[in-house]
């Protein structure tokens, strides 16, 4: 299976539900709290339900599993699985930093998938076995070996709680080993942006499903390598990830063993 109408039709979505958030970024909105500090917008919930009614209009037989109405098992069948607002804290404080992400899993499987960043207008794509893809064109990861001359990046978990410790100790190693880390607040473009090589790591704990469904997706597509920070195939509801050009997967791998 091609996966070709799948991926095209996540793309498609992903630009309209990054067109509806875009022409209400930065202006005022209902915004709610799911826990202290996750938050949930307005916007957060418009986007779904237009990724909900879309969805069910062009593949009807296929169930769903979004992050504010939740849904289906993902694990089994056929199940879309998506964000509809990558970086709510970003996008609630006026930064232009977020992201739509939409997959099509097959039995847990990421099979095709895109993520859209509306304020770049810069749209990702991947399908199993056909590579993957900036505004149509391929992307790769990065050619970077050398640990010392790498640009990483990572997230925080909404309540960090008694993992602080374990956070702070990975962050300072790689800190100290890489030329820079950063954190923009959204798993799904982090992941984007190791696939084009703008970096070439990412490693991150507490995620969910629609996190890192069409991102990994899109790593390993564009070349790269995505396990557990054991170095285990990566599951989309492992939880935490590591995501890497391949060629420093090893290297960052042991900075992040505890």
């Amino acid at each position: 299976m091609t996966w070709q109408k799948e991926a095209d039709t996540a793309a498609r979505l992903a630009r309209q539900a990054g067109d509806l958030l875009k022409s209400r970024f930065a202006t005022a909105m209902q915004i709610d709290h799911k826990g202290t500090t996750d938050l949930v917008t307005e916007m957060d919930l418009a986007s779904e339900r237009l990724i909900r009614d879309e969805l069910a209009r062009a593949f009807p037989g296929d169930l769903q599993f979004g992050e504010e109405a939740g849904g289906a098992d993902f694990r089994r069948g056929r199940v879309w699985v998506f964000d509809p607002l990558d970086g709510t804290t970003n996008f609630a404080h006026g930064l232009p930093i977020f992201s739509v992400s939409i997959a099509l899993c097959e039995d847990g499987r990421p099979r095709a998938g895109a993520v859209h960043q509306p304020m770049t207008g810069e749209t990702f794509t991947a399908r199993a076995g056909g590579g993957a893809f900036r505004n149509g064109e391929p992307i790769r990861v990065s050619a970077q070996t050398d640990l010392q001359q790498a640009l990483v990046v990572t997230g925080f978990p909404y309540v960090p709680g008694p993992v602080i410790e374990e956070m702070m100790a990975r962050l300072r190693r790689l800190i100290l080993a890489t030329q820079g880390v950063r954190r923009l607040g959204s798993a799904a473009m982090d992941l984007c942006y190791v696939a084009m090589g703008r970096f070439d790591a990412f490693w991150e704990t507490s995620l969910k499903p629609w996190d890192v469904a069409a991102g990994a997706l899109l790593v390993e597509e564009a070349g790269g390598r995505v396990t557990d920070f054991a170095g285990s195939p990566m599951p989309i509801d492992r939880g935490q990830i590591l995501a890497s050009n391949g060629h420093l997967h090893t290297a960052v791998q042991a900075l992040l063993a505890l």
